[in-house]
């Protein structure tokens, strides 16, 4: 059996979920990870902050020669209408989910040596729009568009970089998530009860322990493709909604996660 060699690999978001689950993974398996999390952590460090993470990968240069494989997975959720949602929950939530992947990508490739893997964690919501997550969706649109920018950037090095979008884990990402409830005439009681629906498919989320799995498995190919759907399901569907018109896609949508018990 061939030896596995021991890579360096920095992971954001590693003190929870996913990332914490991925963390554990790859110290098992004998590779040399370091963490960036707001707190209990190997660094304790906002990412949305440029110059505390340019802090951190300059003491990470020196307990690494080099980085083989990033992974940006520090992020958070914020639900409710997009008129009602105070604009420093906005700010920050974009400031996490974006700006906090930016700041991982500029300072971890110059220690890349012209060669490794940038694994961004997406979503799927990155591909379905939902309302009353309309915040976290465009993150993670973003996320993943900035993902292929990259991509395309890096094409004269070796580094690769992927975006993979997770379907709905068992995490305490609900749990964390910061709700607003707040609703006027336009909306109802549309916003608690949409909420409400995705509450009930809570038992359903997949495993972490599968997503950790899967992720694992993208994360250790030798080529990477440009973006990753977890789920047969989920890809099936983004496949099949390109078939149909915009209109239709979003009424469908609509349908699906908009719930109102008043008439």
């Amino acid at each position: 059996m061939k030896k596995q060699i021991k890579r360096n690999i920095v992971i954001t978001g590693s003190s929870s979920g996913i990332g914490q689950a991925l963390k554990n993974h790859f110290i098992a398996n004998g590779d040399f990870v370091l963490g960036i999390s707001l707190s209990n952590d190997d660094y304790n460090c906002n990412v949305s902050n440029f110059e505390e993470m340019k802090k951190v990968f300059d003491d990470i240069a020196t307990k690494m020669d080099k980085i083989d494989i990033l992974i940006p997975c520090a992020g958070l959720g914020v639900y409710g209408a997009i008129e009602l949602i105070e604009n420093a929950k906005v700010k920050t939530q974009y400031d996490v989910n974006v700006m906090g992947v930016i700041n991982a990508i500029q300072c971890a490739l110059p220690l890349m040596k012209n060669e490794g893997k940038i694994v961004n964690i997406s979503s799927i919501c990155a591909l379905f729009p939902i309302p009353f997550r309309s915040y976290y969706c465009s993150t993670k649109s973003a996320v993943s568009m900035l993902s292929d920018c990259l991509r395309m950037e890096l094409c004269k090095t070796k580094i690769q970089s992927t975006a993979i979008c997770p379907c709905e884990v068992k995490t305490n990402f609900t749990k964390n998530r910061v709700n607003t409830y707040a609703s006027n005439e336009k909306y109802g009681d549309a916003p608690s009860a949409s909420l409400n629906k995705i509450t009930e498919r809570e038992d359903k989320r997949m495993p972490i322990e599968k997503a950790t799995k899967i992720i694992v498995k993208i994360v250790n190919k030798k080529k990477l493709k440009p973006q990753y759907i977890m789920s047969f399901r989920n890809k099936c569907l983004y496949q099949i909604q390109k078939f149909f018109p915009r209109s239709l896609v979003l009424k469908v949508l609509t349908k699906m996660f908009y719930k109102s018990k008043k008439k």
